[in-house]
């Protein structure tokens, strides 16, 4: 079987799908791998890398056109679609919702495609898990970006001309970007406390020294498989109102909460800001599904009434040799679940397999 990866053409993407330590073991386990020339230059993995361990480098056409199996991070273009080898495989990292003309593209092309970002919260996925692999990375690179934008420094430091108080750090969500960004800013030296309407995570939060803010909910705020769920408007509200209490007394606040499918909750609003301390920050992670604050502008920094709202997007890839590496091994571990004996083996019974494929046999099954 030919696994081909090419250069991410997506803009400031700079990751690549596989690196050359996971390319020498797919070749070692019998597969031909083909990587685009420059594939990995961005994540500093050079083609000699590759080239040494067992893959062939070759042109963007080869690539696309020549292999069973074509993994990208990226979606891929439309423009690009017919370059594929028709009846091959595609694994990526994308929101099929986003883009519904795309999805069919890719049906009509006769593409089996799969989306980790759909893959289900399972123990047998967790090797495969795209999604916390990528948000470890974001959830660091959040409080470097807000240690970098606040004018204060974080930890506590006594010095000739006095004591400097260390800054406080509010996270808000604390899934794994969250629970990064809490262990970041503790190393840091900032005092932090978190906020997240499932409860069942306060013992996670302790365990890494922040403290948790306890909010009254009465519904059941989480999913079968872990994640948080839509709160009902009344809670909704009570929450806004709780959090515009707390982030009054934030030096820093990072930003994490998402509800996977739906557009990310608001959970600061404008008027909340306006009661944060003038050189305050926020780091907003949910940027790219809406924003958790009222007041984000995806990808562009903005200061209103003195505090700076950040929105980062695709911040990753600003980490692209980790990240790749995490993301290369999610990838590779699940080749091996629908590849078997060289050949593509799709049970559909399978929950991986089922919850991921996007199309398959020229037809749309998510969207």
């Amino acid at each position: 079987m030919r696994i081909g990866v090419p250069k991410e053409v997506a803009a400031n993407e700079r990751r690549v799908a596989m690196t050359p330590d996971v390319a020498g073991r797919l070749v070692k386990s019998g597969f031909e791998v083909v990587i685009e020339r420059g594939a990995g230059a961005a994540a500093f993995f050079p083609d000699e890398a590759y080239s040494a361990a067992g893959a062939k480098v070759s042109d963007r056409p080869s690539v696309l056109g020549q292999s069973d199996v074509v993994l990208q991070v990226q979606a891929p273009l439309a423009a690009e679609l017919t370059q594929y080898r028709e009846g091959a495989a595609l694994v990526a990292f994308f929101q099929p919702a986003g883009d519904p003309a795309l999805v069919r593209q890719i049906a009509q092309r006769n593409l089996t495609s799969f989306s980790l970002v759909l893959l289900p919260r399972i123990t047998r996925a967790q090797p495969m898990d795209v999604l916390s692999s990528q948000a470890t990375v974001a959830g660091y690179k959040a409080v470097l970006l807000a240690a970098s934008t606040t004018g204060r420094l974080l930890p506590m430091l006594v010095t000739a001309a006095g004591t400097l108080s260390a800054a406080r750090v509010l996270v808000l969500g604390a899934g794994v970007a969250g629970l990064q960004a809490i262990a970041t800013a503790r190393r840091l030296g900032a005092i932090v406390s978190a906020f997240d309407v499932r409860p069942a995570v306060k013992e996670q939060v302790q365990s890494l020294g922040a403290s948790f803010l306890e909010m009254a909910i009465e519904e059941h705020a989480e999913t079968a498989g872990g994640y948080a769920k839509e709160l009902s408007e009344e809670t909704h509200r009570k929450e806004l109102a709780f959090l515009a209490a707390a982030v009054k007394d934030a030096d820093i606040v990072i930003a994490t909460a998402a509800i996977p499918g739906k557009k990310a909750p608001v959970l600061i609003t404008a008027a909340a800001v306006q009661g944060m301390k003038p050189g305050a920050v926020i780091v907003d992670l949910a940027a790219e599904t809406g924003g958790n604050c009222e007041l984000t502008e995806p990808g562009t920094e903005i200061v209103r009434n003195g505090v700076s709202i950040l929105g980062p997007l695709n911040l990753a890839s600003t980490l692209p040799l980790h990240a790749s590496q995490m993301y290369a091994k999610n990838l590779s571990a699940f080749l091996g679940h629908i590849v078997q004996d060289g050949k593509l083996r799709l049970d559909f019974e399978d929950q991986i397999t089922r919850d991921t494929c996007v199309t398959h046999a020229g037809e749309v099954r998510k969207s």
